[in-house]
């Protein structure tokens, strides 16, 4: 017997061979003794195993390179190496996966740890695959390199707790959501680069009389765009191709003709809102008007924004059509938007005021329900669908097993989704929490087969991620900077005080208008006091407090005290 037949195998290699046994004996094993759960429980796991198996072989190639094995099969790169001897069928993806991921070997023969620990300690569990971690790092790969330490920190922890709870993509989804909120100072998104690369170009007419428009848009445009396509450009409506379309505005249009003419409507989506804008412009020309209502909401910039992004001059809006608008540009755009003030209970989805109305939702309950928390797309999970485009679904008791259309019993749903709630297996069982952080929310669970296992509930968490990204960054800079002890806390390139979120500033308008005994809970100190008097007299138009001056605001208290004063 030889030495080399006499030297027991490395363990790597038993393993190797251990493992293509089972996995032989797992491809023809028989399925039908097991029971529906253990049958799931089964399948989740042969998942959970291939990623773990991932986590193994990138181990493996760090080792390849660290004793370079590509220059010795006559391979010039790694890359080459991985795509012809190892059959990786992505190499350079791959190779980005693992240099967040895995744990590194440099030149130096010492282990470097991954880029990303969080997203790498949960592919290492087998808790996210493949397609999840590369959705993550394309979201956290688009953060610039001027953010801060401790920001890129809390997102890429945010992210990896994205990632064990969604698909690839609900992350790349709510990671585009991440990346709107991380730099509320205008890091991301300068107004003056905004303003330089603004522009709208109609080219040259073509022989055939067409012409080409390509352009550069404002947020402020792209919201006014939005809400004029999800009004004028609704199936079935202003359709050129059908003399039987009905014309104008979604509110004015009888229903059975607009829904006979949307069977019949074969426009592309481009197509459709190219015929909304002509036909927009059209009446605008005519007559000057957009239309009176669109499902229950004025047709006009509806926008929701938190008090203390106001008073900072800083973050983000949300239109009703779901668009991001810069808090500068809200400012310049005020004398536009009609007020309205909406209060709720702590931090939760629940409106302190509960609106009764008919089988239908009125304006009014339309409006609250954009304004809640979770309010600004359908709350089905995953669903992206803008306020615009949902209906107020009867969630907690259906309107005709005697449900109430009180507007805690009501949540924003798409007609899809709303369509596809029912009791049978395949559709979707709705309840409003009663409860808990998610108070006010729709939980939605997909009806299983009798006598299967339940399918768990879940919930639309995209409108949760600012407020999550800002837990995840206390948390991280307490880590790093120690305790906050002063009043003031570093982000970006901007001081600000310390206050409680914008959830805590609307609890305290419940308590009755001119109260005067309260303490300063915002944090804002006596500027913060007297707006958010002024908005208090804007629900209860008594007399305005004697110390409210609009001269002694500051100019964006001011832009919003002259908002407020112009509808008392």
């Amino acid at each position: 017997m030889s030495d080399e037949q006499a030297m027991p195998q490395p363990r790597a290699v038993e393993l190797m061979a251990e493992l293509h046994a089972i996995v032989d004996e797992l491809q023809t094993a028989d399925l039908s003794p097991c029971t529906d759960a253990e049958l799931t429980d089964v399948a989740a796991d042969t998942e959970r195993a291939i990623a773990r198996l991932t986590v193994a072989g990138d181990r493996q190639i760090d080792q390849v390179e660290a004793r370079d094995l590509p220059r010795k099969a006559g391979c010039r790169t790694l890359t080459q190496f991985m795509t012809h001897r190892l059959r990786v069928s992505n190499p350079m993806r791959r190779r980005k996966q693992m240099d967040a991921t895995a744990h590194r070997t440099s030149l130096g023969g010492e282990v470097l740890s991954p880029e990303h620990p969080c997203l790498a300690e949960a592919f290492a569990q087998g808790s996210v695959g493949t397609a999840h971690v590369q959705a993550a790092l394309d979201v956290l790969d688009r953060i610039p390199g001027t953010i801060d330490h401790d920001v890129k920190v809390a997102a890429e922890r945010q992210m990896a707790e994205i990632a064990v709870d969604h698909t690839p993509a609900d992350i790349t989804q709510l990671g585009a959501r991440l990346l709107a909120h991380l730099d509320p100072d205008g890091t991301l998104s300068d107004d003056t680069d905004r303003k330089r690369r603004r522009g709208l170009w109609i080219g040259r007419q073509r022989a055939d009389g067409t012409a080409k428009i390509s352009g550069t848009l404002t947020p402020a445009l792209v919201a006014r765009l939005t809400m004029m396509s999800a009004v004028w450009g609704k199936p079935g409506l202003n359709n050129p191709d059908d003399p039987a379309s009905p014309q104008g505005p979604a509110g004015t249009a009888d229903p059975d003709a607009l829904a006979a003419a949307a069977d019949r409507d074969q426009r592309t989506p481009a197509q459709t809102t190219h015929d909304a804008l002509d036909a927009a412009l059209a009446a605008g020309f005519a007559d000057g008007t957009l239309g009176t209502s669109h499902r229950g909401l004025p047709v006009q910039l509806i926008i929701k924004a938190d008090l203390g992004d106001l008073i900072r001059e800083a973050g983000l809006a949300t239109t009703a059509t779901g668009t991001l608008l810069p808090i500068p540009d809200l400012i310049g755009m005020a004398g536009e938007i009609q007020p309205w003030l909406a209060i709720f209970k702590d931090s939760t989805a629940v409106p302190l005021y509960f609106g009764r109305g008919k089988r239908l939702a009125t304006r009014e309950q339309r409006l609250v329900s954009f304004a809640r928390p979770d309010g600004e797309v359908c709350s089905a999970p995953g669903c992206d669908q803008p306020a615009t485009h949902v209906e107020l679904h009867h969630a907690h008791k259906d309107w005709a097993q005697g449900g109430l259309t009180d507007i805690d019993d009501l949540a924003p749903a798409c007609p899809r989704h709303n369509r596809m709630v029912g009791d049978q297996p395949g559709q979707y069982s709705t309840r409003i929490e009663r409860s808990g952080p998610d108070e006010g929310r729709c939980a939605w669970r997909l009806n299983a087969e009798p006598g299967a296992p339940p399918n768990p509930e879940h919930l639309n968490r995209r409108p949760d991620i600012p407020r999550r990204l800002a837990q995840h960054l206390n948390t991280v800079r307490d880590e790093i900077h120690g305790p906050t002890t002063r009043g003031f806390r570093r982000l970006g390139r901007r001081t600000l005080r310390d206050a409680p979120s914008a959830s805590s500033g609307r609890s305290s308008g419940s308590k009755g208008p001119g109260d005067q005994s309260r303490p300063d809970a915002v944090g804002y100190g006596d500027r913060g006091r007297r707006l958010e008097l002024a908005y208090r007299e804007l629900v209860h138009p008594l007399s305005p407090p004697e110390h409210f001056t609009i001269q002694s605001l500051t100019p964006v208290e001011a832009a919003l005290a002259r908002i407020l004063t112009d509808h008392m």
